[in-house]
């Protein structure tokens, strides 16, 4: 399919149909420069799928009780801050910080028992107390505790031995690092700003770090407000000595090599990059709680299991916490959970490993994934007739049986107007999500959900009905998620000319909109000169050909290239109207 714009253009192939629209404004983010993680390690991490997040240190000891108080207001690994204490009553807590319990053989034993490739700990979280033995401050396990010993080496260390990935989790703040902190500052959210004596002592600990503990799979940020610089300086110096080792998002500034979603947040639907999504198992702390409630065991199992096939479906992966006591033992609680995830994984683990996310914008009955034609649905709500609908599934279906069936009987299926059905009849189920294969031959199809032309051929595409794609990890821990890309699906249009008319309201900034057709883009101002009907919504046009015909179309709103990660919309665009001209 080719189509024909009305401005001087090469003729290339039509896939889908785009806008874009950028500032240009000073606070732009840098492109991404040195050394990045190769493709092979980026899909080597993202095949990882599931993994263990530990947050242990000092405040395991409190959990999250201080001076007899059980302390509500916020995370218990933040206790420092929320009860709040001195640091140099928190300090004192080092003298008697022996955590003789801690088993790396064991905890690794556990993470791979639930069905999980990786494990990241807290080298130093924001209480600045680290958990690996540094040599750029004696307030560490090693030389202030009666323990001695070097927690994270121990654990990267069993990784190893047993082939699971390793990574560490480093707070950008640090409220024991004089002038770096709320207690200077009187700023106790967590959005400080980094001073230079303390962006320098971070990089020589990240030195530390990616050169005495193996090879790092990943290394967590959390926290702060870096400059763009500053950011920069913390990713490049992960990637001097470990250039494959992916750094989160929470770097800030847009220098991460994958999104870290919001704490315990599941996108709604497909993202097209390397992203995590942080769960706890109690929506209110991280660190150890004495206090917590702790009942219902199937039910959080279930919930977790829903978790990580949700975010797997979506092309993510799914890292869940656990909190040790102070005495480095994992609570009972926490390790029945994760064995009871290991248990469904052990039957279902061939639909979670290695998969792409599904193909469809939503399913009825649950979520998908795919695999080397075979596509795995996820069946979390049964239908009372059985009829497991795929809507615009378009490949020939050549079988289906379920996953947990091990003599994998064939079910009935059948090709219903433009969906697929699947009828699952058989009682082998895996609550809370049974997996029904579906094998198929040739390439995946999938006609996504349509909009179709009103009565006078106009399609309008309203923004409030968009796919909405959110820029996360900008500035700043508190800094909001912008809009880097909305799309809709269009049904087929005919070949002829067409005109797209943009409607928006003035940028604050100078700014463009580019239409993108398939991987051909055009600059369009959006200059605020042509005024629609409403004073306050303007609107611009372009016109374009399309030779050929086709199922279905996309339209987007994204950033023009060359893409700059963190670029946003920065006019509101009301809607597009597409219409044939006659």
């Amino acid at each position: 399919m080719h189509l024909r714009l009305n401005q001087a253009l090469l003729l290339l192939p039509l896939s889908a149909v785009s806008f874009l629209a950028h500032a240009q404004s000073p606070d732009q983010p840098q492109q991404l420069a040195g050394v990045r993680p190769s493709a092979e390690a980026i899909q080597e991490w993202k095949d990882h799928k599931f993994g263990i997040f530990i947050h242990f240190g000092l405040y395991s000891m409190l959990g999250g009780v201080w001076q007899g108080k059980q302390i509500t207001n916020g995370y218990s690994e933040q206790i420092m801050s929320h009860a709040p204490i001195t640091r140099e009553d928190y300090a004192a807590l080092a003298k008697d910080f022996n955590p003789t319990q801690f088993d790396a053989e064991a905890i690794v034993k556990l993470a791979q028992d639930a069905g999980m490739k990786f494990i990241v700990i807290t080298s130093k979280h924001h209480d600045g107390f680290n958990m690996f033995h540094t040599k750029l401050t004696d307030y560490n396990i090693v030389d202030a505790t009666p323990y001695g010993k070097d927690v994270v080496k121990e654990l990267a260390e069993a990784c190893a031995r047993h082939g699971i990935k390793f990574g560490v989790y480093y707070s950008s703040i640090d409220w024991h690092f004089p002038g770096a902190t709320f207690y200077e500052t009187g700023n106790d959210r967590n959005d400080n700003v980094i001073p230079k004596a303390h962006e320098d002592f971070s990089v020589g600990q990240l030195k530390e770090l990616t050169t005495n503990y193996g090879p790092l799979s990943e290394i967590w940020f959390d926290m702060g407000k870096p400059t763009p610089a500053q950011s920069k300086r913390f990713a490049d110096t992960v990637h001097a000595n470990q250039p494959n080792c992916m750094v989160s998002g929470r770097v800030f500034n847009y220098q991460g090599d994958f999104t870290v979603m919001g704490d315990n947040q599941i996108p709604d639907f497909v993202m097209d990059e390397p992203w995590q999504s942080p769960a706890s198992i109690y929506p209110d702390t991280w660190g150890y709680r004495s206090w917590a409630k702790r009942d219902d065991l199937d039910g959080k199992i279930n919930e977790h299991i829903l978790r990580l096939v949700e975010v797997v479906s979506r092309g993510g992966n799914y890292i869940l916490n656990i909190g040790p006591k102070g005495d480095g033992s994992v609570v009972p609680f926490e390790a029945s959970l994760l064995e009871g995830v290991g248990k469904w994984i052990k039957v279902n683990g061939e639909a979670i490993y290695g998969t792409q996310p599904q193909p469809f914008r939503r399913l009825s009955f649950g979520y998908a994934t795919a695999k080397q034609n075979r596509l795995y649905l996820f069946v979390r709500d049964w239908p009372q007739d059985g009829r497991l609908v795929l809507p615009g599934f378009n490949s020939k279906v050549t079988r289906a049986y379920f996953l947990a069936d091990p003599e994998h009987r064939s079910l009935k299926f059948e090709n219903v107007g433009t969906d697929e059905v699947v009828y699952g009849s058989s009682n082998v189920r895996t609550p809370p999500v049974t997996v029904v294969v579906l094998e198929y031959s040739g390439k995946l199809n999938v006609i996504p959900s349509t909009t179709k032309p009103n009565r006078d051929g106009i399609i309008s595409l309203d923004s409030k009905k968009a796919d909405t794609f959110y820029n996360y990890n900008g500035y700043g821990y508190e800094d909001p998620p912008t809009i880097y890309k909305e799309q809709w699906a269009i049904a087929g249009t005919p070949p002829g000319r067409y005109k797209a008319d943009i409607f928006y309201r003035k940028p604050p900034v100078s700014s463009s909109v580019d239409l993108l057709v398939g991987p051909q883009r055009i600059a369009i101002a959006l200059d605020g000169s042509t005024t629609s009907t409403d004073a306050s919504v303007y609107k611009t046009s372009a016109v374009f050909e399309i030779v050929e015909p086709s199922d279905y179309q996309w339209v987007k709103l994204t950033p023009p290239e060359p893409f700059v990660k963190g670029t946003k919309l920065a006019a509101e665009i009301l809607r597009i109207e597409l219409s044939p001209i006659r």
